[in-house]
């Protein structure tokens, strides 16, 4: 029991976390320890993801072996978002952790989009109301995003979808819910949705500091991936598109 207590201690101490995020148009690198942020890396320029993302991370390592840092885990957006994006954020990440014999977490890209956005939009001093609900968006193709819908708190109120928008994609939970919409997919709703109910916001931008909260829960349970394994969640490899009508009905009353 003692030893258990030790390593667990030992565990919590050693808790450096290099975040990568690369599923959306931002290409961000973020350094944490014990679940606080204390340096970050990022570029928004369209398409740099191949060319920038080694040397964000070695500008972000070099700031931290400065403070005698380095990581203890790996931390990588596993999805769904850019194929091209996703693919060279977890080869990257597999690379490092092989070699500096570290373990690998994968984090929800719609999940830490919606802590984020509470993080920079939500006034925690006020009680926020239980009919509203939060839509991270990754723009796809054509009139389809790929999204899921949270609660304040985020607790998941509809799992992850790729998700064909039309006029009527969101009535159903918009009588009963406001929603407030963000990320590089929102912008195709704006003018296809216009119930009093949905809010949009522009301004929103993904980051590797959004991430943090998952990583250092997961870094602390020991949640881990198998690096020979794991791949990045792409989504339409697993799930086919969304049936226009069903997807984002509200849950029926019992």
């Amino acid at each position: 029991m003692m030893r258990e207590s030790t390593e667990f201690v030992f565990l919590f101490l050693m808790s450096v976390i290099l975040q990568i995020e690369t599923a959306t148009e931002v290409c961000s690198v973020s350094l944490a320890d014990k679940g606080k942020v204390i340096a970050v890396k990022e570029t928004s320029e369209e398409k740099s993801h191949a060319s920038t993302l080694s040397v964000l991370i070695e500008e972000v390592l070099r700031n931290a072996e400065k403070k005698n840092l380095m990581p203890h885990a790996i931390a990588v957006s596993m999805g769904p978002g850019s194929f091209t994006g996703l693919r060279i954020g977890v080869s990257i990440a597999k690379g490092l952790c092989y070699g500096y014999g570290i373990p690998l977490i994968s984090v929800s890209t719609l999940e830490a989009m919606s802590i984020g956005f509470q993080e920079k939009y939500v006034d925690k001093k006020n009680t926020m109301p239980n009919q509203v609900l939060y839509a991270p968006m990754i723009d796809a193709r054509r009139m389809e995003v790929y999204m899921a819908l949270f609660t304040p708190g985020n607790r998941k109120f509809k799992n992850i979808v790729a998700q064909i928008v039309e006029p009527h994609t969101f009535n159903e939970v918009l009588s009963g819910y406001k929603i407030y919409f963000f990320g590089s997919g929102a912008e195709k709703l704006k003018g296809t949705i216009t119930n009093k109910n949905a809010f949009f916001v522009d301004d929103f931008l993904h980051s590797s500091v959004y991430m943090t909260s998952i990583a250092y829960a997961k870094y602390k349970a020991e949640d881990f991936v198998d690096l020979a394994y794991f791949e990045p969640f792409y989504l339409k490899d697993f799930i086919a598109t969304a049936s226009k009508n069903t997807i984002f009905s509200a849950p029926k009353k019992s």
